[in-house]
């Protein structure tokens, strides 16, 4: 190899990482996802990829549900306050409860359910679409 390339290789190999700048939750737009007593509001949820989001999660109903989306969060960048919130790739909301999780998603198709028993058998099903 000549010298050249050598030094050239060696410095850049010695630069430090850019520094990630965290995004600015402040003006992340704010996309309000319902959940009913068996659905979702809108059932398709479209989201921009690399770009940040703060999902507004609202169970109307009086009995609780979950907004289970494992695939989607394991791709996304979930704000550092919210990660607790995330548990297993599902959100758990109480009756008449709501939740925000801010996040940066990861293009794809993800597929929305409630683990909750028997709820996905009666159609609280969805998918996230990010493009």
């Amino acid at each position: 190899m000549p010298l050249y390339r050598f030094i050239l290789l060696s410095a850049f190999l010695a630069a430090p990482a850019a520094a990630q700048v965290p995004p600015d939750w402040s003006h992340a737009p704010r996309v309000q996802v319902t959940l009913a007593n068996f659905s979702y509001t809108p059932r398709t949820i479209h989201l921009r990829a690399g770009q940040p989001v703060v999902l507004h999660l609202v169970n109307s109903a009086s009995g609780g549900h979950d907004f289970s989306a494992r695939q989607f969060f394991a791709a996304a960048s979930v704000r550092p306050q919210d990660r607790g919130a995330v548990a297993g790739g599902s959100v758990e909301l109480g009756g008449h409860r709501s939740r925000d999780v801010a996040l940066v998603p990861r293009a794809g198709r993800y597929p929305l359910k409630c683990g909750h028993a028997f709820h996905k058998m009666f159609g609280m099903t969805g998918e996230i679409v990010v493009d």
